[in-house]
């Protein structure tokens, strides 16, 4: 099942603004409720399957988060769901980066525009092997760590999430239907900046000193007639 998670998934569902810093760091307003987005399907790159592609004209953010997949559909969960429930719902994790066109995204979000076009970019989902669910016994002891060409670029623990995952579950599951396999990023931490073509990326998701599961992967400038103008 290392990759079949990833194949089988219905969704795949982004919580944005969840960790404090990162919300200050691009000048957002904190929001009151989980807040998410989706990515499609065609945006992710697995392991070993070629480089990230940087479209031309594009400002390309990185942002590494945990993700888990549900064992379980879930519909109108209450509020009062526990921490040990949405545990319980869990099938496993995975290490994720959420590329994000930044320019494309900001300038979609000033002139009232949906922003898929900023999320959605072929190979905009790197994303790692399926790591079983008793590799990670608490989802909120967990260090998510980014680096470009070696520098250590993100490094945050997991226990700094604003809404944690019953939480999300609970919001979530009360607007859209869950489905069993479905995939759902957990918010990045500090640190996110520019990835440009040449760049070695490489994450990892550690538990106490152990490295549990790890991306690396080259950014090259994606080929073909797409250059980003503004909308």
């Amino acid at each position: 099942m290392s990759l079949k998670y990833i194949d089988t998934a219905r969704k795949i569902l982004c919580i944005g603004r969840n960790y404090a810093a990162h919300i200050q760091e691009l000048n957002n307003a904190t929001p009151l409720q989980p807040f998410f987005f989706l990515k499609p399907s065609s945006s992710v790159l697995k392991p070993n399957d070629g480089p990230f592609l940087v479209p031309k004209g594009v400002v390309v953010h990185h942002e590494v988060e945990l993700a888990f997949t549900l064992n379980k559909t879930l519909k109108n969960l209450p509020s009062t769901f526990s921490a040990e429930e949405a545990l319980d719902c869990i099938e496993g994790y995975a290490l994720t980066i959420d590329m994000t066109a930044r320019n494309v995204q900001d300038e979609a979000k000033k002139k009232g525009l949906p922003w898929s076009i900023g999320k959605g970019f072929d190979t905009f989902l790197p994303v790692s092997n399926f790591i079983a669910k008793n590799r990670i016994p608490d989802p909120y002891n967990a260090e998510l760590i980014l680096k470009i060409n070696g520098e250590v670029k993100q490094q945050d623990k997991t226990n700094l999430m604003i809404f944690p995952i019953h939480k999300i579950l609970s919001h979530m599951s009360a607007i859209m239907t869950l489905e069993k396999g479905d995939l759902i990023l957990t918010g990045t931490p500090k640190g996110v900046g520019a990835v440009c073509p040449g760049d070695k990326i490489e994450a990892y998701i550690k538990v106490g000193n152990e490295v549990i599961e790890s991306i690396v992967v080259d950014a090259e400038q994606k080929p073909g007639p797409y250059s980003y103008k503004e909308i």
